[in-house]
């Protein structure tokens, strides 16, 4: 059988492009992550009671399962909303050489 990887995917959200390119760039520097991917989206979502829609900037940012409470404690430190989507979800499989490239730099 063999071993389940350590890694995972945060995927977070943020109001504007720079403030997303400068909290994962953070996450980096500090190697609490070793990758951030951002793309642009439109959110719908509901907010003290009212729906509401805006565009945002969605990231899936690739770390060790052991570097989470980190990449949160970071994001939640330096994002502007009160309470920030950071979710995250195990990468069950991937190439050998990628999964070594997270470890090795995390």
């Amino acid at each position: 059988m063999r071993k389940r990887s350590s890694s995972i995917v945060v995927y977070a959200t943020f109001p504007h492009l720079k403030t997303a390119q400068k909290i994962i760039q953070g996450l980096i520097t500090k190697k609490f992550a070793v990758c951030g991917n951002i793309f642009k989206l439109s959110s719908i979502y509901t907010w003290q009671g009212k729906i509401e829609k805006s565009p945002e900037y969605g990231a899936l940012i690739k770390t060790r399962m052991s570097q989470y409470k980190n990449v949160e404690a970071y994001i939640k430190k330096h994002h502007p909303y009160t309470v920030p989507e950071i979710i995250s979800w195990p990468i069950e499989k991937g190439s050998k050489e990628y999964l070594n490239w997270i470890e090795t730099e995390t």
